[in-house]
């Protein structure tokens, strides 16, 4: 959130994080968890839980990945497990990308981009996105009720990440992890070379 404070501003966009309820504290330095949004403002932001799936989905919708129903290592950079995982959708194959063996993740641009022109919106690293993981039936809360545009829930402990990863040390990266809806919890400090982000902008 601070680096998208810090893009807005070098941009000359209107940042959107503050630490506090009248919009005045730009979130610049710290950790905080208590962070308000100017939902308004035309600057970068890490994506809602709702924009990110649509990004990835490309226009497709009813697939479990941004450009079908199946997924192999020729399609994404995730950790393959084609037989034994139960994952009928995985053509792998098994282990870790071998084309990446040597750095983990993959340059941008490598895989065919989705129906949006996006790349990597499943597998190489999970993504941040600003919903906390709700308290309701599998973290949902909200973020699948009947609204346009959703936040996810007001407070929680856990932010959700979505995406899928090269490598399956600490968060599940095999296939079901890669699909559009897939989700997952985690606490907002934690570092691990698993997770990144991508920006969106606001208009």
């Amino acid at each position: 959130m601070k680096w998208c404070n810090a893009r807005s501003q070098q941009a000359g966009r209107a940042p959107l994080y503050y630490t506090d309820t009248s919009l005045t504290q730009l979130y610049t330095n710290g950790l905080n968890d208590l962070i308000y949004v100017n939902w308004a403002a035309n600057g970068y932001a890490l994506p809602t839980e709702a924009q990110w799936e649509k990004a990835a989905r490309g226009g497709l919708s009813g697939q479990s990945f941004p450009w079908g129903n199946v997924i192999s290592e020729s399609l994404a950079n995730y950790w393959g497990c084609s037989s034994g995982c139960g994952f009928a959708y995985d053509l792998g194959p098994n282990n870790p990308n071998p084309v990446f063996s040597a750095t983990g993740t993959n340059p941008a641009g490598y895989f065919a981009p989705n129906g949006y022109g996006l790349f990597d919106m499943a597998g190489n690293v999970f993504e941040w996105c600003w919903d906390w993981y709700g308290t309701g039936k599998n973290g949902s809360d909200d973020y699948q009720a009947n609204s346009t545009n959703p936040t996810g829930p007001a407070t929680g402990s856990n932010r959700v990440v979505r995406g899928c990863a090269w490598d399956s040390d600490v968060l599940t990266a095999y296939a079901s992890s890669a699909r559009c809806a897939n989700r997952s919890p985690n606490p907002p400090g934690l570092a691990d070379y698993s997770i990144g982000f991508r920006c969106v902008r606001g208009l």
